[in-house]
């Protein structure tokens, strides 16, 4: 239980995941809005990772290290251009 806490707090928008379930399991994600307590919004771009925008259960998510200065809810194209600027590995 204190694990799934730990995740939890840790699942914030700007997020680099890596997905763990699905047909995109082992692809980067970014969160992009925390949908309610189980569920975000996440996005590849598609571009770059072939993750479309969607909504994901956070469990099936493993948060990584790397965070994107982003706002709520902004486009693929701006998600894009932020990860080259920070130069996250993709």
């Amino acid at each position: 239980m204190r694990g799934d806490l730990e995740v939890i707090e840790m699942m914030n928008v700007g997020r680099v995941c890596t997905k763990l379930q699905g047909r995109e399991a082992g692809k980067k994600c970014v969160i992009v809005e925390m949908v309610n307590k189980n569920f975000v919004m996440v996005t590849g771009p598609p571009k770059m990772t072939g993750v479309k925008r969607r909504r994901c259960n956070m469990k099936h998510l493993e948060p990584l290290e790397e965070v994107i200065p982003i706002e709520k809810g902004v486009p693929d194209d701006e998600i894009e251009r932020k990860i080259k600027e920070a130069g996250v590995p993709y």
